[in-house]
């Protein structure tokens, strides 16, 4: 095949192939899955899904297929497409994570995450509220776009704000259950303390993922330029130093949110999502090998 190379930073290699290789390789991954056990499982193994897999695992077909055999065994027991607005309401009241109402200028979906207000105790509930906000940010994607950009604000942040072993659990989701889904991460306004979290956390993180980590402070000009390159500061919230002066609301988030359930429930997504295989496409969070969310390794780029 004529593989056409490029470089990456920190001495890795990327491949790309072109359409008829790619395919060639789709159609070597679905010889190795076995017939869908469900409607949802057959949307889900898209071909745009499984060119996720195979982008994460960079073209590697064994690898991949692997993979994505564990997405596919972790979503017919957990049904994460499943989840309700009700299920997990109690999660949202803060607004510690929330779809925002504008996207970036590539028409990225974007999350906002602010662990200071987190308000609970239960880290699987708290997994299964980023899961159920993931979703619904990929149910909003539009057609030409796959990735989305997490906003994380800091204001209130402190240790005890996000404890270890659920940041390792985020991390594992991001990675193992949404490859090649995340755009940009900004960290806003992180405080000094957070650095050395940080150093812990980046050795969880493969190499793909820590390169779309951007450190931004409201302080700092040149981080703020990263802010008018990726937003119309129009409509970005005056949080993150746009001059969008909305804030979260938490009872017309709830209605929209149910909106979204109603769309997903009955596979007629928005114009946004045009068709059940789209909407399924990327929806992966695979159980990992110690039957939960939690286990600790580096997997595919998201």
């Amino acid at each position: 095949m004529s593989f056409l190379w490029k470089s990456g930073n920190g001495g890795t290699t990327e491949k790309t192939l072109t359409l008829e290789e790619q395919q060639e390789k789709i159609n070597e991954v679905r010889k190795q899955l076995e017939e869908p056990s469900s409607l949802a499982i057959q949307g889900f193994l898209s071909d745009a899904s499984i060119l996720r897999f195979l982008r994460a695992r960079n073209w590697n077909v064994q690898k991949s297929s692997k993979m994505l055999k564990s997405a596919v065994k972790w979503r017919a027991a957990y049904k994460p497409e499943m989840i309700s607005w009700e299920e997990i309401a109690h999660e949202a009241e803060t607004g510690k994570i929330y779809r925002a109402d504008y996207k970036d200028k590539l028409g990225r979906t974007v999350l906002v995450l602010r662990p200071g207000l987190e308000n609970t105790t239960s880290g699987k509930e708290q997994i299964k509220y980023l899961v159920y906000s993931l979703e619904k940010a990929i149910m909003n994607l539009t057609n030409d776009q796959e990735k989305m950009v997490w906003m994380i604000d800091f204001q209130g942040w402190t240790m005890g704000s996000t404890p270890l072993k659920v940041t390792r659990e985020t991390v594992s989701v991001l990675q193992d259950c949404y490859p090649e889904r995340l755009g940009l991460a900004i960290l806003y306004n992180p405080p000094r303390l957070f650095e050395s979290f940080y150093k812990i956390v980046k050795p969880f993180l493969d190499h793909e993922t820590s390169k779309k980590v951007k450190f931004v402070y409201s302080n700092d000009k040149e981080s703020q330029k990263i802010m008018a390159e990726v937003f119309d500061m129009d409509k970005l919230d005056s949080a993150f130093g746009g001059r969008n002066l909305a804030t979260f609301e938490y009872s017309s988030y709830a209605e929209q949110m149910k909106e979204d359930d109603k769309k997903m429930q009955s596979n007629d997504a928005s114009s946004d999502a045009s068709s059940e295989a789209s909407f399924y496409s990327g929806t992966d969070s695979p159980k990992h090998e110690d039957g939960g969310h939690g286990a600790t390794k580096k997997a595919c780029a998201t």
